[in-house]
């Protein structure tokens, strides 16, 4: 396979990544609906718990559907062009049903996101709603039967986490801000790989908003197989911390390299994975933007697991578009390269071009010259360069379709249009999503930390003096340590609540 540039690029960076609102005070607030419960006290009713961040405190609130409804109406009539949206009421349901109570947790956390990027919206019903005058702390009650596949984002037992809690191993990855390191958990006795990030070195490539976004992005990944999870987040003086899942089966680049291409049933079973983690992330308000084999790991049976999310852009629900040229050269949709405004459809580009890759070896229109490839992405007609089904071509001219609102996936269906396509006929899709369909390839590891498919000149790279110096870095608590541009970065996991 000829060597292609793994160069990313951004340009005329004009948006805001972040998910805070500010205050009258100055400072950042944001905002999750991170679980539904049903309580039971004289009748049985439901609940959605609202975690808060603000003045680097965060804490929590029970609200029920009702009272979202309540606070929605009132902002409509005071700012009637806020565009706030809320899951409608369904008069003649079980508001006990499972399905119906996770798609109202996912409505009510796009509303409370769409609501922190508003700073008008902040008046006193709002401040009323969050607790964010008192910040008190409403009391966590019995829960006595759970929703199925509901999630607990409630405070943790643990204060913070702390460098000093792990034992760092092996570098297993370098980046332009810093350097991802193995490391075991010194009480809980787990492996996870930590992203350290130099600030300084964000500060001078003004690339704050990326991390920041990258962490609320995160914070949501823990509701799909195909994601990467993040478990803490931490600062000090000088540096951040992502604690995320150790994936060690190796960058689905790497596997492509060594075999130059995958066959198409292995191709699909891959492009089904990402595509329901796309499709996750577009309901969420989230566009990744930089699909590419480097950002697919492998996990230990075979799974494609999404990492690096420092490109995705929030807050775009439906329709709604933003303009910043960014990604990886030999993945950009034409719309980006013409400067034109996009929507979650350059992702959808980027699957087909990812798709192409691993079954021809190259990206499509791929060139040495960048200015040549962007040429050729523009006006060039796709070309097929092996025997596939006529299945798997129709998916990739409809992935690849230069007009963005013509692609696959354009429409308001996204994902579901896209996994309707006869190329996924064999997919059964909720057994895709529980991994009961057994991956084509597993890597062949010898435990959990073996780490033959990460690359060597990382791993035989001898932990320096300066990582042991950060290991003894006490957490930032201190406003002036903290800095406000990162502020609301940390995470601790939840305790739970039985």
């Amino acid at each position: 396979m000829d060597n292609k540039s793994s160069k990313q690029v951004e340009l005329d960076t004009c948006e805001n990544c972040s998910n805070f609102s500010v205050d009258g005070d100055g400072d950042k607030t944001a905002a999750m609906v991170s679980q539904a419960e049903i309580w039971q006290e004289d009748k049985k009713f439901t609940v959605y718990k609202v975690v808060i961040w603000s003045r680097n405190e965060s804490w929590h609130v029970f609200r029920r559907y009702n009272e979202f409804y309540k606070l929605s109406e009132v902002l409509k009539k005071q700012v009637p062009d806020s565009n706030l949206k809320i899951p409608g009421k369904k008069l003649f349901c079980n508001n006990m049903d499972p399905s119906l109570i996770a798609s109202r947790r996912e409505g009510l956390d796009q509303f409370v996101h769409h609501l922190m990027h508003q700073n008008n919206l902040l008046n006193i019903e709002v401040r009323i709603f969050f607790n964010l005058d008192t910040k008190v702390k409403e009391p966590d009650r019995p829960n006595l039967l759970k929703c199925s596949g509901t999630i607990n984002l409630g405070p943790s037992e643990r204060p913070s986490a702390n460098p000093s809690d792990f034992v760092f191993l092996r570098i297993i990855g370098k980046g332009s801000f810093g350097k991802v390191y193995l490391a075991e958990h010194k009480t809980e006795s787990i492996h996870f790989a930590i992203k350290v990030l130099d600030k300084k070195h964000i500060l001078a490539r003004n690339e704050v908003k990326h991390i920041m976004c990258e962490r609320n992005v995160l914070l949501k990944n823990i509701n799909h197989p195909f994601l990467v999870g993040l478990h803490y987040s931490f600062q000090t003086k000088d540096k951040l911390y992502f604690v995320l899942d150790f994936v060690n089966g190796g960058e689905l680049f790497y596997h492509l390299q060594k075999e130059v291409r995958f066959s198409e049933t292995r191709a699909k079973f891959y492009t089904a994975e990402i595509a329901s983690a796309l499709g996750y992330l577009h309901s969420n308000g989230i566009i990744y933007r930089d699909l590419k084999p480097e950002n697919l790991l492998l996990d230990q049976e075979g799974h494609v697991v999404l990492t690096d999310f420092g490109f995705c852009k929030e807050g775009l629900i439906g329709t709604e578009t933003t303009n910043t040229f960014c990604g990886t050269p030999e993945y950009l949709a034409p719309e980006i390269i013409r400067k034109e405004a996009y929507g979650r459809s350059v992702d959808w580009w980027c699957l087909g071009a990812v798709l192409y890759e691993m079954l021809f070896g190259l990206p499509p229109f791929y060139s040495l010259n960048v200015q040549e490839m962007y040429n050729l992405v523009l006006h060039s007609r796709l070309k097929i360069k092996g025997p596939v089904s006529s299945q798997c071509k129709s998916l990739l001219h409809k992935l690849l379709e230069k007009e963005s609102n013509k692609r696959i996936g354009s429409n308001v269906q996204d994902f579901n249009e896209v996994k309707k396509h006869s190329f996924f006929k064999t997919i059964n899709w909720d057994d895709l999503l529980n991994k009961r369909i057994t991956p084509p390839f597993q890597p062949q590891l010898n435990g959990k930390c073996d780490l033959q498919y990460i690359d060597p000149q990382f791993t035989k790279e001898s932990l320096s003096s300066s990582m042991s110096s950060f290991c003894d870095e006490k957490l930032s608590t201190s406003k002036q340590d903290i800095d406000d541009v990162f502020a609301g970065f940390s995470y601790t996991p939840p305790s739970s609540l039985d």
